[in-house]
């Protein structure tokens, strides 16, 4: 048999020998140790363990010899040198020991913060940006070239939900909504691109998009059967949706109504301006007071909010309201009387005391009850329905019984 090869390791318990098994059987010391994979049996004649190669190792190990010369030349299986395995096993503690103080090969949150503070970055914002590029859209110096560059720019930014939200609250539609009236039609492709790719999916700036375009075209000049469709449409947009009315305040609307129902000689305008009016004006009363039950209604509580963002009297009363609205009494058409009445009535808890000091408001009302009186007379005595005539003078009525 091929003599022992030992080899001692250091451990921490103390020092043992590791034996290099071979194709023989060969005894086994007390304290001697194999490497793994090695066979190991119990001789029951002499009471000794015995150690020889694994079955796997000796195969590798009867491979690897080869006969020259009619005699065989060994090579070693696995040729250990004692130190290399000393260092081996001294790493692995090493390793071991100081897996769980090893310093992270990431930087801290804060580490980073400060990196970035010290290189004293400026980073524009998407709000900044979208700022910027409006007042340069907006400035006379700009050219043809450059808005279209800045066209582009917002094209891409709006993109983002919120950029074209934001955009809107900017007062950004409206040098949009210009540039597609330029005369450049690369401005009018690219403007009218910009607002389909701020309004696409997004239901606040749709809103605010149509609002935008109707009063921008009540502000210029258009015929009189489309400022009345236009009107129409602007009714409808309102009609019970204080987010637009809301917009409809912030963005003049009520500047721009106004201006219409001056130039309005006919009537037919602001008798349509004023109609407008007292339908939000009633609305917000009437969701006011319905007190229903939130567990019943649990949406009622939303509308409040909404409703009470809406400050759409003292806006009427800033705006001049309060002496435009008695002009339409002057009308000779029942109708437009009766619209304003009711206007006047829905206004009276910012209006009351322009009421009282308005002679002319004052008079009219005095002649529109000596006149209806007049009529519900004529009416009766022709065996006539008297019923309009009389709800017009029971407005008058209760309105008188206000301003005194």
């Amino acid at each position: 048999a091929d003599e022992e090869e030992e080899v001692t390791v250091d451990d921490d318990d103390g020092v043992f020998e590791v034996v290099q098994p071979n194709e023989q059987w060969q005894t086994l010391k007390p304290g001697q140790a194999v490497p793994a994979g090695s066979h190991v049996r119990l001789n029951l004649q002499t009471g000794e363990k015995e150690v020889r190669l694994g079955e796997e190792q000796l195969k590798y190990w009867t491979q690897q010899h080869r006969f020259c010369g009619g005699r065989e030349e060994e090579k070693s299986w696995s040729s250990i040198d004692p130190d290399e395995v000393k260092r081996a096993m001294k790493k692995i503690k090493e390793d071991q020991s100081s897996q769980d103080s090893a310093p992270s090969a990431f930087r801290s949150l804060d580490e980073l913060k400060k990196d970035m503070a010290e290189l004293d970055l400026l980073v524009e914002t998407d709000v900044q940006i979208m700022r910027r590029l409006l007042d340069q859209f907006n400035s006379s110096n700009s050219t043809a070239e450059q808005k279209l560059s800045i066209l582009q720019e917002l094209e891409y930014l709006v993109h983002q939900v919120d950029n074209a939200q934001t955009l809107c609250a900017m007062g950004g539609l409206s040098f949009i909504l210009q540039g597609m009236n330029s005369s450049d039609v690369r401005l009018q492709e690219n403007s009218a691109l910009v607002l389909g790719s701020a309004v696409a999916s997004n239901p606040v700036v749709q809103v605010q998009a149509v609002l935008q375009t109707l009063l921008t075209t009540l502000a210029t000049t258009q015929p009189l059967n489309v400022k009345k469709k236009v009107l129409f449409a602007l009714a409808c947009l309102l009609r019970h949706f204080p987010y637009a009315q809301r917009h409809f305040l912030s963005h003049g609307g009520l500047q721009i109504l106004s201006e219409l129902f001056r130039a309005d000689a006919g009537g037919i305008l602001r008798t349509r301006i004023v109609t407008m009016l007292y339908d939000m004006i009633s609305e917000k009363e009437l969701i006011s007071q319905a007190g229903l039950d939130p567990v019943q209604d649990p949406a009622h509580a939303e509308r409040l909010r909404q409703y009470s963002q809406v400050s759409l009297q003292e806006e009427l009363m800033e705006e001049g309201w309060c002496s435009l609205v008695p002009q339409l009494l002057q009308s000779t058409e029942h109708d437009y009387r009766e619209k304003a009445l009711r206007a006047l009535l829905a206004m009276t808890p910012v209006c009351l005391d322009q009421y009282r000091s308005d002679d002319a408001l004052l008079g009219s009302l005095l002649a529109l009850r000596l006149q209806y009186s007049e009529l519900i007379q004529s009416e009766m005595i022709l065996g006539e329905e008297t019923s309009y005539f009389t709800e017009i003078v029971e407005l008058i009525d209760s309105l008188q019984v206000k301003v005194k």
